[in-house]
């Protein structure tokens, strides 16, 4: 069965309500921004009364052989308590960069229709024996809970 371009244009909004439900489930105190005009997906209220912004980026299992956590022409500048929060679906994995560590990991495009925007790849191949796995100077980041968000 192909994928419609409802389902596909519907998969990122589909993430975001995934990766928050974790989120829900490990207890966090999860706002969601009715309009994403700032790049914020969620808000959580951390246990000292703090608050930090997420924006939840996703890739899908039907990408590319190879961009399974490939996150490519993001528009971002600095921001004080904003995360990143990567998910790749064909992987099952989860990233968590700050937006300091993000710049400091991303590639900046100089030239192009993409210019001044940034990428990040989490992922290594092999086509030797067609596999994907995460590359292992971005292990750092990988997480499995969200307890840094506590």
């Amino acid at each position: 069965m192909s994928k419609t371009f409802r389902h596909n244009a519907g998969f990122g909004k589909r993430m975001e309500y995934f990766v928050i439900s974790r989120m829900l489930e490990q207890g966090l105190d999860v706002y969601i921004p009715l309009i994403d005009d700032n790049a914020i997906d969620a808000v959580i209220r951390k246990h000292d009364g703090t608050f930090v912004e997420v924006q939840i980026k996703a890739r899908s299992k039907d990408v590319l052989f190879g961009d399974a956590a490939l996150f490519a022409a993001i528009t971002h500048e600095h921001r004080s308590n904003y995360y990143f929060v990567f998910y790749s679906h064909r992987l099952d994995k989860t990233w968590i960069l700050s937006s300091e560590e993000f710049i400091a990991e991303a590639v900046q495009n100089k030239t192009g229709k993409n210019a001044g925007k940034r990428s990040i790849w989490f992922n290594g191949k092999s086509k030797k024996t067609q596999t994907e796995h995460p590359h292992p100077r971005f292990d750092k980041y990988l997480k499995e809970d969200f307890e840094m968000f506590r």
